[in-house]
């Protein structure tokens, strides 16, 4: 595991963003409806090909997070407005996601 890459702090930014401050200083912000359709779960990503099952179309515009969970040292796991609640989400992952 990268310790630079663990969260100090994770915080809802508004209604629309999720920042993150990392261990190494950096502090990154998420659209959380991006984030939603980010999700790599089974129920939104088909475990065999990868391709995508969530419809985008599918998840409200106005889409945010219910609640927030770390999983372990190495991800969290978000509860939807939208009644998803499977997603985790490793932190090297978001950190990839920000980075883009």
């Amino acid at each position: 595991m990268d310790e630079r890459i663990l969260p100090t702090a994770i915080e809802q930014r508004g209604p629309e963003r999720l920042g993150i401050r990392w261990a190494d200083g950096v502090d990154t912000e998420y659209e959380v409806r991006a984030l939603r359709l980010a999700c790599a779960c089974a129920t939104c990503v088909d475990e065999w090909s990868g391709e995508p099952r969530l419809d985008p179309a599918s998840v409200p515009e106005d889409v945010r997070p219910t609640e927030i969970h770390r999983v372990g040292r190495y991800a969290i796991q978000i509860a939807w407005s939208d009644g998803h609640d499977s997603g985790i989400y490793p932190f090297a992952r978001l950190r990839a996601l920000a980075e883009g």
